[in-house]
């Protein structure tokens, strides 16, 4: 069982998550009543995703018909700052996430995108400073803030997030930002971590698979926790659940990692930040 990675802000993050996005609100309580079944504890949500009313039924449902507490798990979404970005949205729009998850303060809440062209993340992220201040959510953090723009957060308010969500693979490893992100303890979690299931194809770590008898997602998810960082897999199916929770028994070596590094292409298989400026 993948263990926990400590935070800045004094709390622990599970470096394995399940992933919410595209996670119709009528697959929300088998997914997620089979995925905290088999261990996981972190759910990866946000607004965009169009499915926190169900996914706030799941967990309630959890606590009353199978006894886990509300405690025991660790809920995460986002502000998605359209079509206006700025202190105020962010109030109203984590107003609407609370009531429709209604499950009591929220462990963790992000800004979606920083949206440099509107110029208003440092105001938005003094709401979420607010929001923690006032006890509404734990941790906060963002997701896809490139150096620059997480330097100008933590300059302007003092506040430095405890993650930035970002896409990476061994296509996009992004260890520049990897080694930013350890400078000032931020921990780097990963969004389509296995590459949208691209990843699952490449001779590399299918040969890799095969060396270690394990599935070509547990190669990449292993390599993920061999760089320190944190993965979000989605997916619906318990089996995979399973599979994807027990990559941390894969041990990659010198060899593995080499061949996973060369695999780097810079390649997005996902929106680029660049298309959300």
């Amino acid at each position: 069982m993948p263990g926990f990675l400590p935070l800045n802000d004094g709390t622990h993050l599970p470096a394995l998550g399940l992933g919410l996005y595209k996670v119709a609100p009528g697959e929300c309580a088998a997914t997620i009543t089979s995925a905290v079944g088999l261990g996981y504890r972190l759910l990866d949500g946000a607004s965009f995703y169009g499915n926190e009313r169900a996914v706030g039924e799941a967990i309630r449902a959890l606590e009353q018909d199978r006894g886990i507490p509300r405690e025991d798990l660790l809920v995460a979404s986002k502000f998605w700052g359209e079509p206006v970005q700025s202190y105020d949205q962010a109030m109203a729009d984590f107003e609407a996430t609370e009531s429709a998850l209604d499950i009591g303060p929220l462990d963790l809440y992000y800004i979606h995108w920083p949206r440099p062209s509107q110029d208003n993340y440092v105001d938005t992220w003094r709401a979420l400073v607010d929001l923690q201040a006032q006890g509404r959510v734990h941790t906060i953090a963002v997701c896809n803030f490139n150096a620059e723009e997480l330097t100008r957060l933590i300059e302007e308010t003092g506040v430095v997030p405890a993650i930035n969500q970002v896409e990476s693979h061994p296509w996009l490893p992004q260890h520049e930002l990897r080694a930013f992100h350890a400078r000032y303890g931020i921990l780097t979690q990963a969004w389509s971590p296995l590459g949208r299931g691209r990843m699952l194809a490449v001779p590399a770590i299918r040969g890799i698979a095969a060396k270690h008898g394990c599935t070509p997602a547990q190669v990449v998810l292993a390599w993920h926790l061999a760089l320190g960082g944190a993965a979000i897999p989605k997916s619906t199916r318990a089996e995979r659940q399973r599979e994807n929770l027990a990559a941390d028994s894969v041990f990659l070596d010198a060899d593995d990692m080499a061949r996973l590094a060369a695999l780097e292409n810079g390649t997005h298989t996902g929106t680029s930040p660049d298309e959300r400026r």
